[in-house]
Parts: structure tokens; C-alpha cells; sequence
């Protein structure tokens, strides 16, 4: 069990607990922190904090990381096409279809399960029990490379990486309608959707920043071949982003409308960039487009 203890100063004074605890080089996203506060794992001035607590001068802050738990997700024999592994990651290539992780309706066939009997227990406890070692995640029908962590230390090194925009992240996908501009930049921030809770969109209101950029590999009469680089990692970002510029990916029923032959976006995580937490070595990997991919461009041609 870990423990992390700071304080404020005066600079903090008025900042949200949960938003000031993320912000800390200890690898928890906001959400976590505040799952941890909601279990009594957080305490201020020696007692447990409240949800909502707003810091005060000198406030002393205690953060305990409980022991994972037990992971209660069965162990799958599930083929990966695993680009690169060592003692502390691995790179896989994730194939389009497959959900990454166990949610409702899909506890099973998941890349968690492929990785429960790949990598037994050496697996990164911190995203919890559902998501062992995932450090950032691809939607089911996005194709393409994903890291993931088989310690704490890792995970945490990769997270701050992904945190301070330093960890590289490029896709590739078929956008809809002509592009005025062969390159550009979106920066909009996105947010949960008002009326829709399982869609993102581009809002003002309880939204993060988001920042993508893009490059037009090739132009078409009514699609486009298309390079995107992340700045940051928000949940749908490029499918949001590219939506709400009048050009939805080819495919995404959700953002943009149905494409007869294939089932979801057309969206691969091509290449992943970043400086490896134990050795400090920068690493990089290219995934070639899936077969997929090539029979759209050919038709589209």
C-alpha cells in the first residue's frame, strides 16, 4: 500500500481536492482521485475528506493507494498481435471490433481478457480491477496500436506523458466532404453531450480542451485520406472533432452515418511515440493499415 502526502500553499487555496490530487505526478486521473476520496482513501488534516472539499492555506493531504484488487475477469486465450514487450509494457496491435476492456454487454472477448492469460497478474492495478494495465484506450471500432502497462511504475511514467502532451499519438482515417485546407488545426473543447450521455460533443459547458491536429494525405471527390495527430486524449476526440467540422468519419454511426461494408468508423491508430519509463529510451511504432482500410481506399479511389 502506498501513501502520498502534501500541502497546500497559498496558491491552492480554493482549488477543488479532487482536480489538485490529479494534477500531482502519481498517475490518477480525476476520476480516480475522486473514487478514491468517495472510499475514505483520501484525508485532510488527518480525517477523511468530503466530496467537493476546496483547499484551505496549509491544508495537509494524505493520498492512500489501496492494494489492488483480486481481478475477477476470466482469463481468455485470445490471439494479440503484440508489436514490442519487455518486463514493464507491451505494444499491441489492436484489431477493429475488439472492445478493450469488460463493460456491460461485453465481459467477455475483450483485450483485457486476451491480456489476463498473455500476462497473468503482471498487469498495472492502477486503472482498477475492469481495466488492468490500460494506460489510454481506442474505441471498439478503431483499429490500431495501444500500450499497455504491466507495473504501477510504468503506467505511471506513461501516464505523465500522455499527461504533458509529450506521448505521441497518430491516426489515420477517411473523412467525409472536401477539406478547404490540406493541413489545420481543430481546438474545441469537448464535453458530454446534453441530451445523450453516451456521446461526446464540442460544448462549452463541462468540457476539457481539446486540441487535434490533421493532414490531408489524399483528396477525393467526396472523402478524403487523412493523417491526425493528438494534443491531448479526450474520450471520441477525433470522431467529435472531425463531426463537428462537417467532415464524420466514413462509417461512424454515431457522429456521422453508416457505411455499407464495414461496421463502425473508418479510424486506425497508426503510430504511438513515447520515451520508455525504465530505460528513458524513446521508442516508436508503425502499424501498417489493416486490410479493411485498403478495400475502402480502393473503393473510394
Amino acid at each position: 500500500m502506498n501513501e502520498y502526502i502534501f500541502s497546500s500553499a497559498e496558491e491552492d487555496i480554493g482549488q477543488r481536492l479532487d482536480k489538485w490530487i490529479s494534477e500531482k505526478d502519481i498517475g490518477l486521473t480525476r476520476s480516480a482521485v475522486q473514487n478514491l476520496i468517495l472510499s475514505g482513501n483520501v484525508y485532510v488534516n488527518q480525517k477523511i475528506a468530503v466530496k467537493n472539499y476546496k483547499l484551505r492555506k496549509g491544508d495537509s493531504v494524505k493520498v492512500v493507494m489501496p492494494e489492488p484488487v483480486s481481478l475477477d475477469i476470466t482469463a481468455e486465450n485470445i490471439p494479440l498481435d503484440i508489436v514490442y514487450e519487455d518486463s514493464s509494457l507491451l505494444v499491441v496491435n489492436k484489431p477493429k471490433g475488439m472492445v478493450v476492456h469488460p463493460a456491460p454487454g461485453n465481459y467477455s472477448g475483450t483485450l483485457v481478457n486476451a491480456l489476463m492469460h498473455h500476462c497473468g497478474n503482471s498487469l498495472s492495478g492502477i486503472n482498477g480491477v475492469i481495466r488492468p494495465g490500460i494506460v489510454h484506450r481506442i474505441d471498439k471500432n478503431t483499429s490500431g496500436l495501444l500500450i499497455v502497462a504491466k507495473n504501477d511504475s510504468a503506467h505511471q511514467g506513461l501516464a505523465e506523458q500522455i499527461k504533458a502532451h509529450s506521448f505521441i499519438r497518430e491516426y489515420e482515417a477517411v473523412a467525409m466532404g472536401n477539406f478547404k485546407e490540406t493541413d489545420g488545426t481543430i481546438d474545441a473543447p469537448i464535453g458530454r453531450h446534453h441530451a445523450d450521455r453516451k456521446k461526446m460533443c464540442v460544448t462549452d459547458k463541462n468540457s476539457k480542451n481539446a486540441v487535434t491536429h490533421f493532414h490531408i494525405i489524399e483528396q477525393y471527390e467526396k472523402c478524403a485520406y487523412i493523417r491526425l495527430k493528438l494534443e491531448t486524449g479526450r474520450t471520441h476526440q477525433i470522431r467529435v472533432h472531425l463531426s463537428y467540422k462537417g467532415h464524420p468519419i466514413l462509417g461512424d454511426d454515431v457522429y456521422g452515418k453508416p457505411y455499407k461494408g464495414i461496421e463502425g468508423q473508418c479510424l486506425h491508430a497508426r503510430k504511438i511515440g513515447f520515451i520508455h519509463p525504465e530505460s528513458k529510451e524513446y521508442m516508436e511504432f508503425d502499424s501498417q493499415l489493416p486490410d479493411y482500410f485498403k478495400e475502402i481506399l480502393r473503393k473510394v479511389r
